[in-house]
């Protein structure tokens, strides 16, 4: 007989059966680990899967094919619940992002009792369905910044069946079955009423995407492939995940987990979700993509509409107009990489609406590029092996002189004026660029300039060639989040340092590093030098 996924044989239900007899004060959830054994019943993690095989249990007692021992009261409300105070004086702030600073999360667990007695008074507080119980594997994070606790969120056990979702992946119950496990949903998200911070949501959901994947994989063993959630339209729009770039499905229809008879009408629910890596749905699948996509995706606003919106959709800008004016100014630059300003917006309204654009205080080169960035890093996830190649760059402005924050790019303060750019793009083995990964861009200070004299007695970090060390950091923080790939930090003569070979031997699990040589060394116990 298959219950959950699982056989049981006549000679494991005879076991149960025995055991059960044979031992009156025999729990529930003892005899779910001892049957676990028996089957061979574990996770990717080499944990027993306690809670299904419970649930397969429950399901064969119903069918009468076995009795269970009695069953336990039971309280949903966790520990740290009942512990938590009262009342709390939370963090109440209006601000900007740029003015908050600073925005981290802080994972919790049972290890940290502080930090889950604070989780769940706050989502007791202040989140309409309050702290839990969570279903299933889960993750709990708090969002912090200099001033304090902001806000938190959980992600936890997706939807068991969801019509919308199982349709868009393509799922039958079989590939659903195997598939499920990828899945995780973003159970809760709150941000404080007292904090009045304008894209602070969306900006905590990129965050906390950077990470999941990682954080998933280190307790569960399982790489997450799509991330779900449920947006209660009489009380929410979304906007933040529409502007962190998910996409809406549709809607449930108003069941609850547990409402098998359809008998609990409840609050029907937006269907928003986001995948973590490019390849989702043949992963999900067990195998080839389709060939035609379009017969399972939903036409959706959120779903990007060509290479720019892939690239630079969902990025992080206060104003709509300021996102629309982004992604014409990507086409028309791609249309005609080599033209001026002018010429490749092709009218004056388009010209002057786009050096608006570049003059407003919002689009920083950081805040353009992180959409990129994040494409770029669901790329290199698809690779085995990726080259990371860091170079410096010098951009001539000597002709625009007039131009202020400029500054010397040559060997004299009084020389060529600009700025240098140092990137990092990654490359496939055979190639193919797949995206920056780290942009760096700066002019040089007049006022010191032959600081090179000096350059024994300045420490790195104020030195212009912290800047290799900056990139390889930015890579190591990448190469966290993506396990299944090995980066290979690249770089010439000029990346011949021993800080960048320190900070690389002082992660021994970290990016490998490939520099061509510019000193002279002897290998140790050798006479070969290089």
């Amino acid at each position: 007989m298959r219950v959950g996924g699982r056989d049981f044989s006549d000679d494991i239900l005879a076991r149960i059966r025995a055991r059960v007899e044979g031992n009156p004060t025999l729990t529930r959830t003892a005899l779910s680990r001892e049957v676990c054994e028996w089957l061979g019943w574990h996770g990717p993690d080499g944990q027993p899967k306690e809670m299904s095989c419970r649930v397969a249990l429950l399901k064969l007692a119903r069918r009468g094919v076995l009795a269970l021992p009695a069953g336990q009261p039971v309280s949903f409300t966790s520990p740290t619940e009942e512990a938590a105070p009262a009342s709390t004086a939370w963090l109440a702030r209006e601000a900007t992002l740029a003015d908050l600073g600073r925005i981290w999360l802080v994972p919790v667990d049972s290890a940290h009792a502080d930090l889950s007695k604070t989780w769940w008074a706050m989502m007791r507080a202040h989140h309409p369905l309050g702290g839990g119980p969570l279903c299933g594997a889960q993750l709990r994070y708090l969002i912090a910044c200099e001033a304090g606790v902001v806000g938190g969120l959980s992600f936890s056990a997706p939807a068991w069946r969801l019509a919308p979702r199982d349709a868009w992946i393509g799922w039958d119950s079989p590939t659903r079955q195997a598939g499920l496990p990828k899945v995780v949903a973003n159970s809760r998200f709150l941000i404080l009423p007292g904090v009045w911070v304008p894209n602070l949501a969306s900006h905590v959901l990129s965050l906390s995407l950077t990470r999941l994947a990682s954080d998933w994989q280190a307790r569960y063993g399982v790489s997450p492939v799509l991330v779900e959630t449920f947006v209660d339209r009489r009380h929410y729009r979304g906007t933040c995940y529409q502007a962190a770039n998910w996409i809406c499905l549709g809607q449930t229809r108003g069941r609850g987990r547990q409402d098998r008879r359809h008998a609990v009408p409840g609050a029907i629910k937006d269907i928003w979700v986001y995948p973590l890596q490019a390849q989702w749905q043949s992963i999900l699948q067990g195998g080839p993509a389709p060939a035609n996509d379009r017969v399972t995706r939903p036409v959706d606003p959120g779903v990007p509409e060509d290479w720019a919106a892939e690239e630079f959709g969902g990025c992080d800008l206060p104003d709509a107009r300021l996102q629309t004016r982004l992604l014409s100014l990507a086409r028309d630059f791609y249309a005609r990489p080599t033209a001026p300003v002018a010429q490749a917006c092709g009218s004056r309204a388009k010209t002057k609406a786009a050096y608006r654009f570049l003059d407003h205080d919002d689009t920083t080169l950081a805040t353009l590029l992180q959409p990129h960035v994040r494409a770029t890093e669901g790329r290199v996830r698809d690779e085995s092996i990726v080259l990371a190649v860091q170079d410096t760059t010098s951009l001539n402005y000597t002709a625009h002189a007039a131009t202020a924050g400029l500054g010397p790019i040559g060997s004299t303060a009084q020389g060529p004026q600009g700025l240098h750019l140092h990137s990092t793009l990654a490359f496939a083995p055979q190639g193919t660029p797949l995206g920056f990964l780290d942009v760096q861009c700066w002019a040089r200070d007049p006022a010191a300039f032959g600081k090179k004299a000096k350059r024994q007695r300045v420490p790195i970090e104020d030195k212009e060639s912290f800047k290799w060390v900056k990139s390889f950091r930015a890579l190591q923080a990448l190469q966290a989040r993506c396990p299944d790939t090995t980066l290979v930090s690249v770089g010439d003569r000029e990346a011949d340092l021993y800080e960048l070979f320190s900070e690389a031997l002082a992660q021994p699990d970290g990016p490998k590093l490939l520099v061509r040589a510019e000193h002279n060394r002897r290998l140790a116990r050798s006479s070969v030098s290089f």
